[in-house]
């Protein structure tokens, strides 16, 4: 029969059941994370965040899907944000390196919670700019040197991740388990490996792509694209998608 992950992303025939790459019980972890989905990330058929909420305990994955959030709507997602526990998975000048921050400080054993917002990087953007609720946690970023394992949909960079892979190495620092990371990527490596097999291309980042001279689209003219175009070749943050 078709696992939880199954149904929440479309039934899956047996030969592409993804029941066999999952754990065979909810990982314990004492991270709750709040995965905060643009409306837009509903829609789309091959997702990461059904397989993480599938691998872990009732509670510790809670989606919030919306694009501007108050206090007044979503008192208990404020209530998440003021909560000095709390964390924002956040690239930018004011994020703090989320190794260093557990290594320097004593937070292994603090049962944080972590905000990763689902879209993607442009969407993101937008969703974190526009709520200041997202200002209020202490805003963190993963700084290993990672390449994304979700080659079957294009990234803006080669460093940017899936928002199941930012969740992977978050929970793993946090919970000082390494072996998380590798549970949870297990059945997105299969999700992809199936996805190649029946048909699918390996999308290249938009950074791999201009690098290489392989970009086929046409370059825009505005500025402001030009120099985000820029900034993805010289940007070395991991950013969530």
């Amino acid at each position: 029969s078709p696992s939880t992950a199954d149904t929440q992303t479309g039934s899956r025939p047996q030969k592409v059941c993804l029941c066999p790459f999952l754990p065979s019980r909810p990982l314990e972890v004492s991270t709750c994370l709040y995965v905060v989905q643009h409306p837009a990330e509903e829609s789309r058929v091959l997702r990461t965040v059904p397989l993480l909420a599938t691998c872990l305990p009732q509670g510790k994955c809670n989606i919030i899907v919306g694009r501007r959030f108050s206090e007044e709507k979503h008192p208990e997602l404020a209530a998440v944000c003021q909560d000095s526990r709390t964390l924002i998975l956040y690239p930018g000048p004011k994020s703090q390196n989320l190794e260093e921050l557990v290594r320097c400080q004593d937070v292994g054993s603090i049962n944080h919670n972590v905000i990763i917002i689902d879209g993607t990087w442009s969407q993101a953007k937008n969703m974190f700019l526009k709520n200041s609720m997202f200002h209020l946690p202490k805003q963190v970023q993963l700084n290993r040197t990672l390449s994304s394992q979700y080659v079957i949909r294009t990234q803006p960079s080669n460093i940017c991740l899936s928002t199941l892979e930012c969740a992977a190495v978050a929970l793993s620092v946090l919970e000082r388990n390494d072996e998380i990371q590798e549970v949870l990527l297990r059945p997105l490596k299969a999700l992809c490996s199936f996805q190649l097999q029946h048909g699918a291309q390996i999308h290249h980042s938009k950074e791999h792509l201009l690098k290489t001279g392989m970009y086929d689209k046409p370059m825009p003219k505005n500025k402001r694209k030009i120099k985000r175009m820029e900034k993805l070749l010289a940007d070395h943050s991991i950013c969530p998608r």
